[in-house]
């Protein structure tokens, strides 16, 4: 069931925005944050990109500065008409991530940023697969989302966060491994690394 305050930042940007600033400070602020699944990639300017459940684009603009080929999708509107206003270079589609509407082998690098905590499992489990099915053979799939901490500092300010903001299915998420979904579905995955007090991971999984 979601929060009041959850229906009012997807509401209204600048509380989404001012939310986000904040909670991000733990890894030295949004603009880290939206980078840290592409650490360590090789993206160029004909790199094929798909920004899946891309919201506002707030990792797409750091997408489209290395490449040409950015496709944004969300399943919201809302959130896509404040994509294209915001970064108008990427192209983007409507559509829900468990039923993404590109052929097979089309991209070669897939990522999402705090979306997969949003999912119920059967959902996440066919957003997976189809991921798998629209990336190339070596494609990447590169992915942030909430783990839960190994710090127990980080434990309180967290569960705090799920009270205000999120929704019965990101307490899911931290009772399951990303790194064995994925590897069930036939990804190579890599160590996830963890920030903030492990309550964030980052995942890469290779085709």
């Amino acid at each position: 069931m979601a929060t009041i305050l959850r229906d009012l930042s997807y509401r209204y940007q600048w509380l989404y925005d001012a939310i986000a600033r904040l909670s991000s400070l733990t890894v030295g602020g949004e603009n880290q944050f939206r980078q840290l699944a592409l650490q360590d990639l090789i993206i160029c300017s004909d790199t094929k990109i798909l920004d899946l459940c891309c919201g506002s684009g707030q990792t797409t603009k750091f997408l489209v500065k290395n490449s040409q080929q950015v496709v944004g999708l969300d399943a919201s509107p809302l959130s896509l008409q404040r994509a294209k206003r915001n970064v108008p270079q990427a192209t983007y589609v409507e559509a829900f991530a468990e039923k993404i509407p590109f052929n097979e082998n089309e991209f070669d690098l897939v990522h999402t940023s705090a979306a997969l905590h949003e999912m119920q499992p059967q959902q996440l489990q066919e957003i997976l697969k189809e991921v798998y099915r629209v990336l190339r053979p070596g494609g990447v799939f590169a992915l942030v989302d909430f783990h839960q901490p190994t710090n127990p500092l980080f434990i309180p300010a967290l569960s705090v966060f799920f009270w205000l903001f999120e929704t019965e299915t990101a307490w899911q998420l931290l009772k399951t491994s990303l790194p064995e979904l994925l590897t069930e579905v036939g990804f190579e995955v890599s160590k996830p690394i963890l920030y903030a007090g492990g309550s964030l991971q980052v995942v890469q999984g290779r085709k």
